[in-house]
């Protein structure tokens, strides 16, 4: 027998009896391993345990919303072993390591097992790597040669003893190759199955687990038998050493395939754009979307479209969640990829005119600065404003017509009166302060045009407005971020502490004005039928010459805004808000998660009664023949009181003084035609009546900066007998009364202190504060 051939037969037959030895004990065998890793060095982890990762944009639980590939042009999403289907790390110690969880990162075993399949094949047949070792070759990138095998035993040694075998297993699924650019179990399990790892099923994971061996030859798409037989024979290997039962393993063989090619999520791309930068260097952004409310509404919008023939092409929504404050969805356009449309413009954050949907800060500026109260009637006709002349949508007028009813009826011209009370540049500041930074011009360039929609304003922006009322006056813009999970844990979003902007009884008050039912798809009264309650407030707007359709929806639990429109601003018959937002965005609401709870606000104490005259809305006088009661805001001023009833020279029925002319209406500023005697005896008993008793009208005070000693009561003649409320430089302070004193703490300045009776009557005093 030649030499060659007698080392050959006595190499073969040491193997064969090692091997044996081997199957009898293989415990003993890790023994000498163990005692070798222990004199090795210790060995930094890291670098082995940290996977790159592509850029990432997820919902507020996580679910992907939108990826961006890693800077090797790879897909890769590491998820911790907790969120990877353990079916699949079942089938991948089955077909990769079945001694994993008991060698010491290198299996004399399976060492002994390839040498003897080579020996007696005289190729290749069988690889000895370890999961251990596979990842330190994914990380060294080590030669495959013995040198380099050599140097992945040792370095696996190493690194068991530095960590545990779940942070092993976890480093494997997710460096992992699984076909093309899919790196880790999270890539593979999206694009072949269209799902995250933590939902693969038994036939799947035997599927991706069997891919890295040959991720090429067992591509599930181009080689579909190799692929299923690579799969049939991970589930028997699972079978053999007891992961399933054959069963189940028989089971899981006769499933089809189930693979296909699976775009990865692109919701919210607008957004996700917006975050790109943040992302492309492996981070993780974490949004308050939701995955579920964002996909239903991205396909509402698409399907709503439809309806209009290509007349209204294009279409942005926000959807937030008004008790946290933040965003639940939100659609830029109507399709990101259609360049027809140019939908890669985010549309909720380029200024369009708002139409209508401006008159309720309107009205809410005027209450809050005591020129308007939302019974009050105005008188809706034919109005020449000097160079401005507005109608009404549907070109008719109405006459008398209470505030709420103007604002709910979305009338023009009683708007226009509300805002020359107010003044144009004292909206255009407080629209600013909600958020609408996009009104740069000067207050004269807008004119009493801009409530009726003549400025540009975002989406975005109009619903932070909306959100501030909806969140009774206090301002904050929605959030959408909810932290960023780059290497370590998530970081909440911080945002600004919020900004009151309006009183919580002013804003109650236009929650009562826009108070209306949801409507249909057709814009019928909608009757509950469960699900979230039709009770909601709602506004809707058109731009001058049909450019834009607008419709706003909240409640206690959400906020809808919509627009629709097209992106080259080109007109259409359509574009009426009532007509083509509005249907959407009630469906939209409609569709949300039951919230449970109230859907309208508590009133408190921040709405009072007040008896109004039942002809003008405004607070009764003496004289008024009929009243009635309303809800006012408690800091309102009553002094407005109306002056169209007075009093009969011959003490008779009250005469009814109408203004001479429409222009500067204003039903409580109408001159009296009393005679003298009885003004000087009605002014001498108001004075008696009511009067700021402390502090002196033009005392002064000199701060000491000593605990509670610049603190001074406030009283007032009748506070004895009845409720008084109390105001500083026109700001609501609180109430005194019968055993109930008021305290204010001074601040330097000149302070004009204001107290109002229950009748609306007021009495001032201005006092002079000075620093230390």
């Amino acid at each position: 027998m030649a030499p060659f051939r007698r080392a050959a037969v006595f190499a073969l037959s040491a193997c064969i009896c090692i091997t044996a030895a081997l199957a009898l004990f293989p415990a003993l065998a890790d023994i000498p391993l163990r005692v070798l890793a222990s004199c090795l060095p210790p060995l930094d982890p890291a670098p082995y345990l940290a996977t790159p990762r592509s850029g990432e944009v997820t919902d507020r639980d996580g679910r992907l919303l939108c990826a961006f590939l890693d800077k090797d042009e790879q897909w890769r999403f590491p998820r911790p072993l907790a969120d990877i289907s353990p079916r699949l790390a079942e089938a991948t110690i089955a077909a990769e390591d079945k001694r994993f969880w008991s060698h010491p990162g290198v299996d004399p075993w399976a060492v002994a097992r390839a040498v003897v399949q080579n020996l007696t094949g005289r190729r290749i047949a069988s690889g000895a790597s370890t999961l251990t070792m596979q990842v330190v070759k994914n990380t060294e990138r080590t030669p495959r040669n013995w040198r380099g095998k050599t140097g992945q035993a040792l370095a696996a040694l190493r690194l068991e003893r530095a960590v545990d075998k779940q942070a092993v297993l976890s480093a494997y699924l997710n460096g992992a190759p699984y076909g093309g650019n899919l790196v880790g179990a999270e890539a593979a399990a999206r694009r072949w199955f269209g799902k995250p790892a933590s939902e693969l099923t038994l036939p799947e994971a035997a599927l991706l687990a069997g891919l890295p061996k040959s991720p090429t030859g067992l591509n599930p798409l181009n080689r579909p038998e190799r692929a299923l037989a690579r799969r049939n024979h991970v589930l028997r290997l699972m079978a053999e050493c007891g992961a399933v039962t054959p069963e189940d393993a028989e089971t899981a063989m006769a499933a089809p395939l189930g693979a296909a090619w699976h775009e990865l999520p692109r919701l919210a791309p607008h957004l996700a754009m917006r975050l790109r930068g943040e992302v492309r260097n492996g981070a993780a952004v974490r949004t308050t979307l939701d995955a579920r409310i964002q996909s239903e509404t991205e396909q509402a919008v698409a399907r709503h479209l439809l309806r209009f023939d290509g007349a209204v092409t294009n279409a942005a929504v926000i959807i937030a969640d008004v008790g946290e404050g933040s965003m639940l969805a939100r659609v830029g356009s109507a399709a990101f990829f259609d360049e027809k449309i140019a939908g890669q413009v985010d549309l909720c954050r380029r200024p369009r005119s708002p139409g209508s949907t401006l008159k309720p800060f309107t009205y809410a500026l005027a209450m809050e600065r005591n020129l308007l109260y939302a019974t009050e009637q105005f008188l809706d006709d034919d109005l020449d404003f000097g160079a401005y002349h507005p109608s009404n949508f549907d070109g008719g007028f109405n006459g008398l017509v209470s505030a709420e009813e103007a604002l709910r009826l979305s009338l023009n011209i009683p708007a226009v009166m509300a805002l020359e009370r107010v003044g144009a540049e004292q909206l255009r500041d407080f629209l600013r302060q909600a958020g609408m930074t996009s009104l740069t011009r000067s207050a004269a360039e807008y004119g009493l045009g801009l409530t009726l929609g003549g400025a540009g304003v975002s989406l975005e922006s109009l619903a932070d407005a909306y959100m501030m009322l909806a969140r009774m006056g206090e301002f904050s813009p929605i959030q959408w971020r909810a932290g960023t999970d780059g290497h370590g844990p998530t970081q909440t979003g911080k945002s600004e502490p919020p900004t009151r902007l309006l009183a919580r009884g002013t804003a109650l008050t236009v929650w009562n004005m826009l108070d209306q039912p949801m409507p249909d798809d057709l814009h019928r009264n909608l009757v509950s039928t469960g699900g979230v309650p039709p009770k909601i407030c709602w506004k809707t707007g058109t731009s001058a010459g049909f450019h834009d359709a607008w419709a706003v929806l909240f409640n206690r639990h959400y906020l809808v805004a919509v627009w629709l429109g097209n992106n080259s601003g080109a007109p259409s018959r359509h574009l009426v808000g009532a007509r083509a937002a509005l249907p959407l965005a009630a469906r939209l609401f409609r569709g949300l998660p039951h919230h449970g709870g109230p859907s309208w606000p508590a009133r408190g104490n921040d709405l009072v009664e007040v008896t109004v005259c039942a002809m003008t809305g405004l607070p009764a006088s003496d004289v008024c023949p009929a009243t009635q009661t309303a809800l006012f805001p408690r800091t309102q001023y009553l002094h407005r009181r109306c002056a169209v009833h007075q009093p009969a020279e011959s003490g008779g029925r009250p005469v009814e003084c109408w203004p001479a002319s429409p222009r500067r209406w204003d039903l409580a500023r109408i001159p009296r035609h009393l005679p003298e005697t009885t003004l000087e005896n009605g002014g001498e008993s108001a004075r008696k009546l009511l009067a700021v008793t402390s502090p002196a009208d033009k005392s002064e005070f000199l701060l000491t900066g000593a605990p509670n000693s610049d603190r001074i009561p406030l009283t007032a003649s009748i506070q004895d007998r009845e409720e008084v409320q109390w105001y500083v430089d026109g700001r609501y302070l609180g109430s005194s009364g019968p055993q109930k004193p008021l305290y204010w703490e001074l601040a330097a300045g000149t302070r004009r202190i204001t107290c109002m009776a229950r009748n609306g009557d007021t009495a001032n005093a201005t006092i002079v504060v000075s620093g230390i």
